[in-house]
């Protein structure tokens, strides 16, 4: 049962609203109520990674750690120097889950199942003594004349359709769910409309589609956008039925977010299948061919072992090349145009392709409305705002939860620092 008044409320169960909840109350903090308003929190933890949940990623320096987010990269300077990658390693093994390193950087539970990350984060909240109450959400806040909040209840986990309950202080930590919003703009602060990021790209009626499941790593992209920008990005790259994916095309997603929402999603892509080779390197690669492998068809012989068969044999195709051709008796004019081939190769941008990657939009409150040492509101005391509803995003990789574990943990030092040093008007 949910009380009249209470000391810390935190709308919101997902990651933010869990560690803000579980720091602060094992601060010092009393009387924490979280409410999530759908039946399962941390719901999005549990589904993430395809059921494994990229919990954070061994980037170890908070210098380089900021350069993973598209939007947030200044502000979150301060808070990863007080609470970043590292310490979300040791505070999750401090509450009995032990993450492992991946190749690529990114840290996993040793489970390998999300339901372990799921179960310690329930579990260091039932042992701080905060209070879950699932299946209520904060329909409406206002501010009270004598300090703290009023707000609004609605859910079918409450005994009446609407229920008034008082607040000394106020955590929103709605991810990116409108009614999030809509609240913190109920209270002054204003919003960056949200856009989707870290998406796949379209290439509608593209010949590149033929190659679905071809992976090459590293590719280099540079995307043009109608206007006159370019973004770039390098990395691993997935030709998919509908377009192309990989981190690579997600990292520049990300960045170019805004601005392809702007084009509404219309660009050129340029693709360097040769991961930024120099026009000299490459041409050592065919005349090394050449000489090694003279007598060998074009179809049998790459021009390097990592290049994709199926892939070399679509831009033969595309430059007219007889892939029957021995190498030795390859014109220099088709390898030109094979060459400029691998290292500029221009697709149109359709549009985004089905689905996106971990749910993520670019948008929320402006970072200039929230004191990030606090993650408290500039323009409300003791609102405090964290995870997804700023407008903070970072590429995959686990970044994304990393932001949240930072931003919550820093609210409840902060939540703990602000119930030391007031005196409370709860009974």
């Amino acid at each position: 049962m949910l009380p009249e008044r209470v000391s810390v409320l935190v709308a919101g169960g997902g990651p933010a609203g869990f560690m803000a909840a579980i720091s602060a109350a094992e601060a010092g903090v009393r009387d924490i109520h979280v409410l999530e308003a759908t039946s399962e929190p941390l719901h999005k933890v549990r589904i993430s990674g395809g059921g494994r949940c990229n919990v954070t990623h061994a980037c170890w320096d908070p210098r380089a750690l900021v350069g993973h987010y598209p939007r947030g990269s200044k502000e979150l300077r301060g808070p990863f120097a007080r609470f970043a990658c590292a310490d979300a390693v040791a505070w999750f093994e401090a509450h009995g889950l032990e993450l492992v390193e991946e190749p690529d950087g990114r840290l996993f539970p040793r489970s390998n199942a999300s339901s372990s990350v799921v179960a310690t984060l329930r579990r260091a909240a039932a042992a701080a003594g905060v209070a879950v109450h699932t299946g209520v959400g904060v329909q409406q806040v206002a501010v009270r004349p004598g300090g703290g909040f009023t707000l609004q209840l609605r859910g079918a986990g409450l005994d009446h359709p609407l229920t008034a309950l008082q607040a000394e202080r106020l955590v929103l930590a709605t991810g990116g769910h409108p009614s999030g919003r809509r609240l913190a703009q109920s209270l002054g602060h204003s919003l960056v409309a949200p856009v989707p990021s870290l998406f796949t790209l379209a290439l509608a009626g593209d010949p590149l589609l033929d190659l679905a499941g071809v992976v090459m790593d590293p590719v280099r992209l540079v995307l043009e956008l109608p206007e006159g920008g370019r973004e770039r990005q390098q990395g691993p790259v997935l030709i998919t039925h509908w377009g192309l994916s990989g981190p690579a095309t997600l990292r520049l997603t990300a960045f170019a977010a805004r601005a392809l929402h702007a084009a509404s999603y219309r660009a050129t892509l340029v693709v360097d299948w040769t991961g930024g080779r120099s026009e000299q390197e490459l041409e050592g690669w065919f005349q090394r061919a050449r000489q090694d492998q003279a007598r060998r068809q074009l179809a049998n012989a790459r021009p390097w072992p990592g290049l994709s068969r199926r892939l070399w044999l679509h831009l033969l195709a595309s430059q007219a090349v007889d892939p029957s051709l021995r190498w030795a008796d390859l014109p220099r004019r088709q390898q030109q145009a094979l060459m400029r081939a691998l290292r500029q190769s221009r697709h149109a941008v359709t549009g985004r392709g089905p689905f996106g990657e971990e749910f993520v939009t670019a948008g929320g409150i402006p970072l200039g409305e929230v004191t990030f040492s606090r993650m408290e509101s500039r323009l409300q005391p003791d609102l405090y705002l964290v995870g997804e509803l700023l407008d903070v995003d970072g590429v995959t990789g686990g970044f994304n939860f990393q932001h949240c574990w930072s931003s919550g943990w820093l609210a409840g030092q902060a939540l703990a620092s602000a119930a030391g040093s007031q005196a409370s008007w709860l009974p």
